[in-house]
């Protein structure tokens, strides 16, 4: 165990990646949602009609132990998405979903709350250790991150996958004057 934190360590030195310590356990019981997110939670949940003709097959609930989690955080918008190892998706939030609209979907605290409701969704599948991978320059980054060890998620790798150009567009033509 000594090891892997060791490992994880040097990894998150290397590669650029967030000023966070994992050195505590994740926590056992996460906090509840708030009423008010709960409320537009349960809104939302009534509100979709169900759908006529076919009806789908159930996919069977296979034990997920871990997994990756893409953390899109950009100057509007937050979004978690949990997903298996080979990358198919287990669940998912935004800030949008959980009621947020305007400035307020890219805050911290809205990245805190998505990621809280995508990580019980998860869990329900068995999840419990993460690699994390990062996108964007939203504020939303960091406490998203913290948010999944808060949750009781184990992270052992944290990557930043922001696409960076490398020499960018071309440039306009001088003005001739």
């Amino acid at each position: 165990m000594e090891e892997n934190k060791n490992n994880l360590n040097e990894e998150v030195k290397e590669e650029k990646a967030l000023d966070i310590d994992f050195s505590a356990e994740p926590t056992a019981t996460p906090e509840e949602l708030p009423e008010d997110v709960k409320k537009k939670l349960e809104a939302r949940k009534n509100e979709k009609k169900p759908v006529k003709g076919k009806a789908r097959k159930k996919k069977s609930d296979k034990a997920v132990p871990a997994g990756k989690v893409f953390i899109n955080a950009t100057y509007n918008n937050t979004i978690v998405t949990l997903t298996d190892l080979t990358g198919n998706v287990i669940s998912w939030a935004s800030a949008g979903m959980a009621g947020f609209k305007g400035p307020k979907k890219s805050t911290p605290y809205a990245a805190s709350i998505i990621t809280r409701i995508a990580c019980d969704r998860a869990k329900e599948r068995g999840l419990k250790e993460v690699m994390v991978f990062v996108k964007g320059v939203g504020t939303g980054r960091e406490s998203a991150v913290r948010a999944l060890n808060a949750n009781g998620l184990i992270v052992t790798a944290i990557k930043d996958i922001t696409p960076v150009p490398h020499n960018g567009c071309r440039p306009k033509k001088p003005r001739r004057v």
